[in-house]
């Protein structure tokens, strides 16, 4: 696989109170990857997010972008080529009209003004808000708001795009958007974390997943091999995925030849059973 683009190494972080979040992360990301991060409230996903795209400072361990190990005198070098688009997105959200917010963050990098605005109208055009440039997006939808937040960074031309939560607070319309948003950003090569509690988006979407108990990584590989190990699964409070249940179900009552070709989508599902 080459050189990973991301290198996470005996990372640790303890937050001022005293409460540990991260006990001796080691993780490497590869580009391209679209990788799910998963697992109980509290396990410690948003804080390895805060430290690998520099916003929190680890208290120990290394971080390395594209070989280089990352230090005060080149963190802004992290922050520029690793995205993170927020749960809630107004806490992201800080600038009186769309246009402006979306242009806030090209312009912190010192861009000509000519470069900020090319930026911006591809971001708006790549998101489908054109029509909401000029306007106010605390005033904006649930679902709006998440769109110009996923814009912010498509304008910052991120190559490690971090989603954490992307899907809380949003009805199923606007979940099935922001999975076609993902669709299209990863067959553009980029690098996708995503957190999620919904397994059956993890099990359909990643190539990868992570696994979070207790601050400490306790899996790392293919979501199925992932979701057919019990043990990981009581230790991270998850479930498995309902597509994986109702496959083993039809086996066990011999409905189904075991291929061990497990459907991943409704349409894959449909099509296994169109050939039986």
């Amino acid at each position: 696989m080459g050189e990973p683009i991301l290198k996470i190494k005996d990372l640790h972080y303890t937050y001022g109170n005293g409460t540990p979040a991260l006990n001796r992360i080691n993780a490497d990301i590869y580009e391209g990857e679209k990788i799910a991060v998963i697992g109980s409230n509290g396990a410690g996903k948003s804080t390895f997010f805060l430290n690998a795209n520099g916003v929190l400072t680890p208290d120990r361990g290394e971080i390395s972008y594209r070989g280089v190990i990352i230090n005060k005198k080149n963190l802004k070098e992290l922050r520029k080529n690793i995205g993170i688009v927020f749960q809630d997105a107004d806490n992201q959200i800080i600038a009186s009209t769309v246009m402006a917010e979306v242009g806030f963050g090209p312009m912190n990098l010192k861009l000509p003004k000519e470069e900020v605005l090319r930026r911006v109208e591809e971001a708006l055009t790549y998101m489908n808000i054109q029509d909401f440039r000029d306007r106010p997006p605390h005033y904006l939808s649930g679902g709006e708001k998440k769109r110009v937040s996923i814009a912010d960074i498509i304008a910052m031309k991120s190559e490690i795009i971090i989603f954490d939560e992307p899907t809380a607070g949003l009805d199923p319309l606007n979940t099935q958007i922001l999975e076609a948003v993902l669709d299209k950003i990863g067959s553009e090569g980029k690098t996708i974390l995503v957190s999620t509690h919904d397994v059956d988006f993890v099990y359909r979407w990643a190539e990868r997943a992570i696994v979070f108990s207790q601050g400490k990584i306790i899996a790392d590989g293919p979501p199925l091999k992932i979701f057919q190990n019990e043990e990981i699964l009581k230790q991270a409070n998850l479930k498995r995925p309902t597509l994986m249940e109702v496959y083993e179900l039809l086996v066990e009552k011999h409905l189904l030849e075991d291929t061990k070709a497990y459907p991943v989508s409704t349409q894959a599902f449909k099509e296994m059973l169109r050939n039986m």
